[in-house]
């Protein structure tokens, strides 16, 4: 599975990966020294809880560097009025004649409820390359819908 990121995404995960690394790895074996000093092992829910924020602190940080040694290095290159990463694009929902605007992001930066959508999102892919002025159909695991691109710009 490739995970399509840009320099800058990657960029925010080698931070994140150097944070967990550094600085939580550091406090869970402090948590950790201070649990033993309470005694008994077996029946220290401190000690255990800790040892859980070991365990998923590391599978964080494997998770990370397996999707950066997975990506695909994707740039921008799309015109200035085609939809692409990093851009922020108003549809109108057609069916609906709502307006939103949404900006494309990279997998790893999605966050819908904030308005970022991938790129590998259903909405991402039918109008990633398409220009201003464009209706675009949209196959969503709920079903068609129309959407026409109403304005293209780059993210501030």
């Amino acid at each position: 599975m490739n995970n399509y990121l840009t320099e800058e995404a990657i960029n925010k995960l080698k931070e994140e990966i150097e944070y967990r690394k550094v600085v939580v790895r550091h406090k869970i074996i402090e948590d950790i020294k201070e649990a033993r000093a309470f005694g008994d092992l077996s029946e220290n829910f401190e000690y255990k809880a800790a040892k859980r924020e070991r365990a998923k602190n590391e599978s964080r940080i494997r998770y990370l560097e397996r999707m950066i040694r997975t990506a695909k290095i994707i740039k921008d290159d799309t015109m200035p009025d085609e939809v692409g990463i990093g851009k922020i694009v108003t549809l109108r929902f057609l069916k609906e004649n709502e307006v939103d605007k949404f900006t494309i992001v990279t997998t790893i930066e999605a966050d819908p409820m904030n308005n970022l959508i991938s790129i590998e999102s259903p909405i991402g892919k039918a109008i990633y390359r398409h220009k201003v002025g464009e209706t675009v159909t949209v196959d969503s695991p709920q079903g068609q819908y129309e959407v026409k691109i109403e304005e293209v710009c780059y993210k501030e």
